[in-house]
């Protein structure tokens, strides 16, 4: 059961953008890290079907005996469904192939857009003190996606270096406003994070600048460099913070968690 008028602690981001290959999963999984590092707590949601954030973070298909399709569908008790990962902080609700079939499963739930957000406003979420919960939504504006932004206090766009990146961006800035002005009147757009950034590339360096210009403050700071670690890293099932610490992509992961601490008002430690 969830208890909708107490307050809630934790700060929930959706990682989202309907274009796949953008770099969300690795953003999800690497911020997550980095926050961790910071000595924050964090709750990894796992809602795409391909469930590479899962796999990213060590948890083996074997080992995922409750997933989010079982947070979205069915009453499975919050500690069944929180798995601690190897990276420390960092824990994750799992994804499978069974939550392709959730969208249509939930068409017929008059609370099908609000699933997601009364499960993470359970009562029983408190005593597992979370900061940040990070959603790592599917590449697709689909019903999953709605579910996260209704649940979220904002959403993190990340956004490829590469020709016609930001005509990508008009759907989901209107699915934004949609759920603003239907569902979640305080959801806001965290930031838009550049991925994939070669700066010996014109065409990146062209990105930056259409983006600074046309979203001015809403563009981070921090750039994602193309970097090799953060491509090797999910292959080993980790963060490129602790794959290579020492990598320029580490590097970029941990600015971007310190403007997201700052811009959240919280000390980056």
């Amino acid at each position: 059961m969830s208890d909708l008028s107490r307050p809630f602690g934790p700060k929930i981001i959706a990682v989202a953008n309907q274009k796949g290959g953008v770099g969300k999963t690795t953003t999800t999984i690497n911020l997550g890290a980095a926050l961790a590092e910071k000595g924050r707590k964090v709750l990894v949601i796992d809602l795409d079907p391909q469930g590479n954030s899962s796999t990213g973070l060590g948890i083996d298909p074997e080992q995922r005996d409750y997933t989010t399709y079982d947070l979205l569908i069915e009453d499975v008790p919050l500690g069944e469904l929180i798995l601690s990962t190897e990276t420390p902080g960092v824990f994750l609700i799992p994804a499978t192939v069974d939550l392709s079939s959730a969208d249509i499963e939930l068409v017929a739930n008059e609370k099908r857009s609000f699933l997601l957000h009364d499960a993470l406003r359970q009562v029983g979420m408190d005593r597992f003190d979370f900061d940040f919960i990070l959603v790592d939504c599917p590449p697709s504006l689909n019903l999953l996606t709605v579910n996260a932004m209704v649940a979220a206090h904002s959403v993190l766009v990340p956004l490829q270096s590469e020709f016609f990146a930001l005509e990508g961006l008009s759907q989901l800035m209107l699915t934004i406003r949609e759920v603003r002005q239907t569902a979640n009147p305080d959801l806001r757009i965290e930031g838009v994070v550049l991925t994939m950034y070669d700066a010996r590339n014109n065409l990146s360096r062209q990105v930056e600048e259409d983006a600074r210009e046309n979203l001015g403050d809403l563009v981070f700071a921090t750039v994602i460099p193309r970097n090799v670690r953060v491509s090797e890293a999910p292959s080993f099932s980790q963060p490129v913070l602790a794959y290579d610490t020492l990598s320029k992509g580490a590097a970029a992961y941990r600015s971007l968690a310190d403007e997201i601490l700052q811009k959240n008002n919280t000390i980056a430690a």
